[in-house]
């Protein structure tokens, strides 16, 4: 063990720790995020099999509890107990920061609400990630996340958005993007849109629309990539 890394405190018991992981390119792990995720007692992870994957790559073995859209009360109620116990339990999600539009919302909630300590191990984030290297104003921004899959409930949100001041961003399916950009050019015709995907990886793209511009492609090519 490096000396640096000997003289650092011990995790905390009974605490969860909100750990971030990479969006795409594992250089962007953070030492404390490895130093977390090696000295935890467990590790709740929305992908087991993802989660697994990384761990694997930087040599780190540890007990991995899932936790997805559909078992997130139980798995939170398991977590309350483990904590209850006195257990460091990491967080993570399938990529990035826990918590941002992903079932980590609900387990750090009740963790909270438990009178839990609940600790951030910053790193990743696509959301500041696009935000930040899209030239878009970044002092005043709202995430939205996804969107209602139902067509009225989309609408309805959009249009209760358009006079919302500053940047908005979105998180969008692939499998969406086509009506999601057709509905912006609807909604928001003046409006400056920057779509990024792939953030961090070898094929990271961005594409702008200026105002009443188009983004130099048919929106269906977008679904294809």
């Amino acid at each position: 063990m490096p000396a640096a890394e000997s003289t650092l405190p011990s995790l905390t018991p009974a605490t969860l720790y909100l750990v971030a992981t990479p969006i795409g390119n594992l250089e962007d792990i953070t030492l404390r995020a490895l130093r977390t995720l090696r000295e935890c007692d467990v590790i709740a992870a929305e992908d087991t099999r993802r989660t697994g994957q990384l761990l694997n790559y930087f040599g780190i073995s540890k007990p991995l509890l899932s936790y997805f859209r559909f078992n997130e009360a139980k798995r939170s109620e398991e977590i309350l107990q483990r904590l209850a116990r006195g257990e460091k339990v990491g967080l993570v999600t399938d990529a990035g920061t826990p918590g941002i539009s992903d079932p980590g919302e609900r387990v750090v909630k009740a963790a909270v609400a438990a009178g839990f300590r609940v600790e951030p191990v910053p790193g990743p984030c696509a959301l500041i990630a696009a935000l930040t290297t899209s030239g878009l104003p970044a002092d005043e921004f709202h995430f939205i996340g996804f969107l209602p899959v139902k067509s009225g409930q989309r609408r309805r949100k959009l249009e209760a958005l358009r006079n919302v001041p500053g940047t908005l961003a979105f998180y969008e399916s692939p499998y969406r993007i086509e009506k999601f950009l057709g509905e912006l050019t609807e909604l928001f015709p003046t409006a400056t849109v920057v779509l990024a995907r792939e953030l961090t990886k070898k094929f990271e793209e961005f594409f702008a629309r200026q105002t009443r511009g188009t983004f130099g492609d048919r929106p269906e090519a977008f679904a294809e990539r």
